[in-house]
């Protein structure tokens, strides 16, 4: 069947996208093909908000029938953290039949060349941006995130991670001439000629393995990465949020197909309750790259275990914020109370430490001793929180029981300057919502160690008291080390101290933002600029995104004729 979607139509359409993209990641300057407002949809083939939420609505109950090779039954279950059961199915696979069709596809797909496989990615996300209202519903309702994060984190800024993706592996794959004539000269002999051909080739095939929260932003730079470097992926969501991911390969399999080219070169491994078909996926020799999210323990048995393979993790880390002084005490504090609050704390960015002398701070409001800056900030958080409906916009849900479970221990673990309450959602009376909880802890006391150097993820921060800021630093510089940190933040006022933290943030590999005030916040990153990560320390080996996340995607075969 003829495709569909010619190459040279495809690069016609998205070529200019692809160079904005080379430029962004260029110049590190801020741009997005992505509206981030709702309002936005609604033009030129993309849904706006009733005709999103009536297609995620038409998904409930129903089966997702992708049509790929080796499906063998039929799974589901989901239940979002909102109360709702969805009641979608989707095919589980005969992996011994699966994984030679997504093999098969990859010759003619590496043979297409860097810009084809790089505008068939751009078709894809345009396609999906065109759905972002439905996929903010099926975010949602898979991860807990409020409406508006979910359309926003969900939507436009995973497609625009996924678009970073395409952009590195492209620049990456023509860095290298696709031929050269070589000439050496002999004297008085004939040169020597040669004519060489350069040909990117994949490694095999990519399994993405999703996680709970994020599925699509934490999903897509992997994803794409891997396609556009010419390999063929397998895309293992988290059992709790298969939906975004399902329909992510939906429209990759349609858009591939009109293209003339495998669907099965993405494909979707759903598992059955409790079946853990992740450690079996990744051990397999046809997996020959893994991206991840997720857990410290099953992100080091990745690595150790997935040999074959070329993995790529996030894992968990300990993110540390010093506070030694600020000339915005109520900005500060501000900002602070969001970043905690964001998500009910479930980012792998949001601060969890935070590292206050002793004897206190200096502030434009005068000194502010180490019980005064906690009050304040517990007020902060109240403050932001007291009205239910803000709330319920800015928390979401509690993901699954483990977090609730964390929060409820947190308090036995010091003394609380914020205690988290209830909060309901009248729209999903079966929705978890709480606050955070702010705990105080003594520095100098080893019993508290246990608590400040481990993760605690979701809405819980650590106040910890030390005998000064360069206690402080050093405590940075060892959570680090020994734990990783996605994020760092800072205030002061004094340039000493700052160069002090900058140089561990230097030393250990974390990406580091100083005296926040306003309405950037320190858990937050814009693609096209930010680095996710460093791949430095133990949080995670790989940044997104880099060339370093794409380059080993796919090694160069060389051919050389004579003469």
């Amino acid at each position: 069947m003829a495709a569909e979607l010619t190459a040279p139509e495809l690069i016609a359409k998205h070529r200019p996208t692809l160079d904005q993209a080379l430029e962004a990641i260029r110049t590190r300057a801020y741009w997005s093909p992505h509206p981030e407002h709702p309002k936005a949809y609604g033009e030129h083939g993309s849904l706006d908000a009733a005709a999103g939420k009536a297609a995620f609505d038409a998904l409930l109950g129903t089966r997702l029938d992708l049509g790929q090779a080796g499906t063998d039954d039929w799974v589901g279950g989901e239940i979002s953290p909102y109360g709702i059961e969805l009641g979608v199915s989707y095919p589980h696979v005969d992996l011994d039949v699966l994984l030679p069709a997504m093999k098969a596809g990859q010759p003619a797909w590496r043979d297409a060349g860097a810009e084809v496989r790089a505008v068939v990615c751009l078709e894809i996300l345009k396609r999906i941006s065109d759905r972002t209202h439905e996929f903010a519903h099926a975010v949602m309702h898979t991860s807990g995130q409020a409406f508006l994060m979910a359309f926003q984190a969900g939507g436009p800024h995973a497609q625009d991670r996924g678009l970073e993706a395409v952009a590195y592996a492209y620049a990456e794959q023509v860095r290298t001439p696709e031929s050269a004539e070589w000439s050496k000269p002999q004297g008085k002999r004939d040169p020597l000629v040669l004519t060489k051909n350069f040909t990117p080739v994949p490694r095999g095939i990519g399994l993405v393995i999703g996680c709970n929260t994020f599925p699509t932003w934490n999903g897509y730079p992997g994803l794409f990465a891997s396609l556009a470097t010419g390999n063929a992926v397998l895309v293992k969501p988290h059992p709790r949020a298969v939906l975004p991911l399902a329909l992510t390969v939906r429209i990759a399999r349609e858009v591939l197909a009109e293209a003339g080219f495998a669907a099965d070169l993405v494909a979707l491994a759903a598992e059955r309750p409790g079946e853990g078909i992740a450690k079996a996926l990744a051990t397999r020799p046809e997996i020959r790259i893994i991206d991840y999210t997720g857990s410290t323990s099953f992100g080091d048995w990745l690595e150790a275990n997935a040999r074959q393979a070329q993995v790529y993790t996030e894992k968990a880390g300990v993110n540390t914020v010093i506070v030694h002084s600020t000339d915005d005490y109520k900005g500060m504090l501000s900002n602070l109370a969001f970043s905690l609050s964001l998500y009910s704390g479930q980012m792998c960015t949001t601060p969890q430490n935070l590292l206050i002398p002793r004897e206190g701070i200096l502030t434009d409001q005068g000194p502010k001793t180490f019980d005064e800056v906690t009050a304040d900030l517990a007020r902060a958080v109240d403050g932001l929180l007291g009205d239910d409906a803000r709330a319920n916009a800015l928390l979401g849900a509690i993901v699954n029981p483990d977090v609730k479970a964390r929060l409820e221990a947190a308090a036995g673990l010091g003394e609380v300057a914020l205690a988290s309450r209830e909060i309901s959602n009248p729209e999903f009376p079966d929705a978890v919502v709480r606050t955070p909880v702010i705990v105080k802890l003594d520095g100098a006391k080893p019993d508290a160690e246990a608590a400040y150097m481990s993760e605690c993820f979701g809405p819980v921060s650590f106040a910890v008291a030390l005998d000064s800021v360069t206690d402080a630093v050093e405590l940075l510089r060892r959570t680090v080390r020994e734990k990783g940190a996605m994020t760092v933040g800072a205030y002061t006022t004094d340039s000493e101290v700052e160069r002090a933290i900058e140089e561990v943030c230097l030393e250990e590999a974390a990406q580091l933002s100083f005296s926040l005030t306003g309405g950037v916040f320190v858990n937050q990153t814009a693609a096209f600029s930010d680095f996710h990560g460093s791949g430095g320390n133990p949080a995670a080996n790989a940044a997104l995104c880099d060339g370093a996340f794409v380059a080993n995607r796919f090694r160069v075969v060389e051919v050389r004729h004579q003469g």
